[in-house]
This record gives structure tokens, C-alpha cells and sequence, in this order.
């Protein structure tokens, strides 16, 4: 039997990572199974449409005299219903309410969510430290939500039915809203640190690593959204479908990009399934340069109004 004091060796990290982290951890798994885990605290006008999508009886209206409640949320929704992605027609519109009308209701639930979130990741208030986690959350969820829809475009430019089911403006979407379970567990950490407790940030942050995908997931159903979302935010298939190319497909292989161009070392380990289109999506946007692709995800963010 191992001596406590052996955990301090190298070769016993893990060991004694699970040893510190295990009350934590517990909390916060615990906190997820039984749905208790502090939602985002976003704006009331976010939370009402949300509400309204999972009642049957809601109408467009609805949505746009939620929307007047919040002005600078309705000029947003104004601004990206006619955004390069979402404006399909290219036809301006200057109204809430033919902006409702184009994008849905469910669209635009996701659209004043991701951008609370977004604003949310960059104006909180909790340690130097958890608000650099969560800004790079928002810069690396930006680089996701782009790729994804680099690698879209990439399927539907093929003209093929087989890809139909795919669209570039939910592709951005699912990609922003990735990981914001990560909010929920940073604020936990931060509340935890606060009741007195402690735990060495470099063992916290492996925690999110491994927690990030289960609360993503929980938030994200809560909310009602679709199955696409959740299984992007967990990584993993909810059930089996018939489409060629699900959006988790997109994520992976928008992910598989993106460790490739920064020399992620766990590129080795990570596996990911296309089919000859796929192949030859991954391999003219690994070989484009730094600059063109970074300056490609710059002005797709910009185009899409969020």
C-alpha cells in the first residue's frame, strides 16, 4: 500500500489530483445529477423567451413584444437577421417583427442566449483568474462556432441532398454554445473558494475539463434546446439518426482542425469519422495559413451580427 506522501511523486499525479479534487468534484456532479447547478444568470428578457418556446401557443408576436422589453437584445436580433449568414434572401429588413418572422422563434431564442453568454463570459466578476477562463472560453467558442461553419459550407457546397440537413447559421450556433456549462462550474469554484474552502487552481481546471461537457449538457436541456445542441455540448451521440453528416460530425472535425493548427500534442488521440467530402474539407482548411484562416474566422464572427 502506497504511503500518503507517495502521491507527491511524479509518476503518482493522478492519484493525487483524484485525492484533492474528489470533494469538489462530488459537488459539482452531484449538483449536475440533480439538476441543481446555478443556471447562468442571464437577462430576464432571455428567460422568458426561452420559456415561451416550450409552449405550443407561442406566435412571433410573442417573441418581438418580449424582444421590445430589451432594446439593444432586439437591435441585435435586428442586426443578424440581416447578417451574411442568417439573411438567406438577401433582403434587409428594418422591423423586430419580419426580423422574428425570418429567423423562427427557436433561432432566436438561440441567438439572444449565445449573445448573453457571450457578454456574460466577458463581465463577471470572480477571480483574476476564473475571468480568464471564461474569456478564453468565449475566444475559443468563437473559433469553434467559425470552423464549424467553414466546414458546413464545405459539405453544402457540394450541391448533394445527402447534406441537406445541415445549415451554416445553427452550425455557428450549436459551436457558441458549446461549453456554457463552463460558466455554471467556474461560478461553483469561485462560490467554493468563497465558503472558505480551497483547491489549487491547476487541479480546478482539470475538473472543467471533465465536467464542462456534463453541465453544458444538463444547461442546455433545461433550456429545451434540440438534441444537435446536446450532443455537441457533451461530445457524444444521443441516438441514432439517418443523416450522413450530423452537426456533432461538423464538430469533431471542426475540433480535429483546430488542434492541428495550434500542434495540439493530443492530436493522436483524438479520432474522428468523415466521408470523402469530409477529407478533403479537413485538408484545405489544416493547409490554409495562419493569417488567411485566422482573418477568415475574424470576418465570419463580424458577418454574423453577433
Amino acid at each position: 500500500m502506497n504511503h500518503l506522501s507517495f502521491y507527491w511523486l511524479p509518476e503518482n499525479g493522478d492519484l493525487l489530483i483524484k485525492g484533492i479534487e474528489s470533494e469538489f468534484s462530488s459537488l459539482i456532479e452531484n449538483s449536475i445529477k440533480r439538476h441543481k447547478i446555478s443556471l447562468p444568470p442571464i437577462p430576464d428578457v432571455v428567460l422568458k423567451i426561452q420559456q415561451l418556446c416550450t409552449q405550443d401557443t407561442t406566435t412571433i408576436s410573442d417573441v418581438a413584444d418580449c424582444l421590445f422589453e430589451d432594446p439593444g437584445l432586439a437591435a441585435i436580433v435586428v442586426r443578424v437577421a440581416n447578417s451574411v449568414i442568417f439573411n438567406r434572401r438577401n433582403i434587409t429588413c428594418t422591423d423586430l417583427m419580419t426580423a422574428v418572422s425570418r429567423l423562427g422563434i427557436l433561432r432566436v431564442r438561440d441567438i439572444v442566449t449565445a449573445q448573453a453568454i457571450e457578454q456574460l463570459k466577458h463581465s463577471v466578476n470572480l477571480t483574476h483568474s476564473c475571468n480568464k477562463i471564461l474569456s478564453q472560453s468565449a475566444a475559443n467558442s468563437r473559433e469553434l462556432a467559425a470552423t464549424m461553419v467553414f466546414v458546413t459550407q464545405g459539405f453544402k457546397e457540394t450541391g448533394l441532398a445527402t447534406y441537406n440537413n445541415l445549415e451554416t447559421d445553427k452550425a455557428l450556433l450549436t459551436g457558441l454554445l458549446a461549453d456554457i456549462g463552463l460558466f455554471c462550474i467556474v461560478n461553483e469554484y469561485h462560490n467554493y473558494l468563497e465558503q472558505g474552502n480551497y483547491l489549487a487552481e491547476d487541479i480546478a481546471f482539470q475538473i472543467f475539463d471533465r465536467q464542462c461537457s456534463n453541465a453544458s449538457k444538463l444547461v442546455l436541456d433545461t433550456w429545451g434546446f434540440d438534441q444537435d445542441f446536446l450532443e455537441v455540448a457533451s461530445n457524444q451521440t444521443i441516438s441514432s439518426s439517418d443523416v450522413a453528416v450530423s452537426y456533432l460530425d461538423v464538430a469533431r472535425i471542426a475540433n480535429h482542425i483546430l488542434m492541428f493548427r495550434r500542434q495540439d500534442e493530443n492530436i493522436d488521440d483524438h479520432t474522428v469519422e468523415f466521408d470523402v467530402t469530409g477529407a478533403d474539407i479537413l485538408y484545405k482548411l489544416s493547409n490554409l495559413s495562419d493569417i488567411e484562416f485566422n482573418t477568415q474566422i475574424d470576418e465570419l464572427i463580424r458577418a454574423s451580427g453577433l
